[in-house]
């Protein structure tokens, strides 16, 4: 039945209103939360066909069309870990027969390869994880100090001093790859682990000293002034005060540097030959008797994939409190 002209109008009630109003956002964070899963996924492709291949036989990690249905198997860590040969038909019949061959090296006579001792990419590895370790540390070390300094003091010459800092990182390390090999070389610092702690320290302490000076200038001042006031050191004070509230910078800055010194290739692979040469120049390098061993670089790359992870998780209570810890008004 139509309503007559004159008749009033039901009233809109407020929850009638709320349900409204309340429903565009609802709506909008649906959208932004399908859209950060999708580009999530998108993303993630990469390595999950990583871990993928890692764990594929040699045909099937080079098979077309790709396989996204196999058999799993580790026979690209094995391929990756140990070192092996060639063998005969006479051989593989002998070694058949044999009782002791352990699980690994029934993977390996299975392509009819015998295993003949360990393969450098443990050193490799280690190699990585020290001089990642020790450059990151130095970098946030003195990267705090820096930008403590910066922030908190009057430093003549400080905006001509902080654009030299960041002039550091203007050029790509691969265009000042071939003055450093030869000077290296001179210093006798090649293939040498302190020369890699040394250049990777020095790359990445402009970005710790920029970026750390941004959480310190955050940080009030009368914090400070007052633990002064209260008998403390200038040295107390920056530890007791300033580092806690700064702990969400320092980690931030922790896992970008680690991260830089750990993928880095370019130093790595001109000024080094054996001693410090660390993982990622040693992938490419993974060629088999039969061509490329993809899941044996799969493998390595997922190798490579969680020390990174670890530090992540390790650190990510910091780097989470950091939408609220580091929201500090002065009053």
């Amino acid at each position: 039945m139509q309503q007559s002209p004159g008749a009033p109008r039901q009233p809109i009630t407020s929850s009638t209103r709320v349900d409204q109003v309340g429903f565009r956002p609802q709506l909008m964070r649906g959208i932004k939360a399908g859209l950060a899963v999708v580009a999530m996924i998108i993303m993630l492709i990469p390595a999950v066909w990583m871990g993928m291949t890692a764990f594929k036989s040699r045909p099937d990690a080079v098979s077309v069309p790709p396989k996204v249905f196999f058999e799993p198997t580790v026979e690209g860590f094995v391929s990756l870990l140990t070192k092996r040969r060639q063998l005969t038909g006479e051989e593989i019949d002998a070694y058949k027969q044999r009782i002791d061959l352990s699980f690994a090296d029934r993977l390996a006579l299975k392509r009819g390869q015998a295993i003949i001792g360990q393969s450098d990419f443990p050193k490799f590895l280690r190699n990585s994880l020290i001089i990642s370790t020790v450059s990151t540390f130095f970098s946030v070390f003195f990267g705090v100090l820096a930008a403590y300094a910066f922030s908190r003091f009057k430093v003549r010459g400080e905006n001509d001093l902080l654009f030299f800092i960041l002039s550091t990182r203007m050029l790509p390390p691969v265009v000042v790859t071939i003055p450093i090999f030869l000077m290296y070389r001179a210093l006798n610092l090649y293939d040498t682990h302190f020369g890699l702690i040394l250049l990777y320290t020095a790359f990445n302490l402009s970005f710790a000293v920029w970026l750390l000076k941004g959480f310190i200038d955050e940080i009030p001042r009368e914090y400070e002034e007052a633990a002064l006031v209260d008998g403390y050191t200038r040295l107390q004070a920056f530890r007791k005060i300033v580092l806690p509230q700064s702990m969400t910078g320092i980690a931030a800055t922790t896992v970008f540097s680690f991260i830089f010194a750990w993928n880095e290739y370019a130093f790595a692979l001109m000024l080094t030959a054996d001693v410090a040469r660390t993982a990622p120049p040693s992938l490419p390098s993974r060629i088999g008797t039969g061509g490329v061993e993809w899941a044996a670089i799969a493998a390595g790359s997922l190798a490579c994939l969680v020390p990174v992870i670890l530090l992540t998780f390790g650190l990510r209570q910091h780097l989470l409190r950091g939408v609220t810890f580091g929201a500090i008004r002065k009053g």
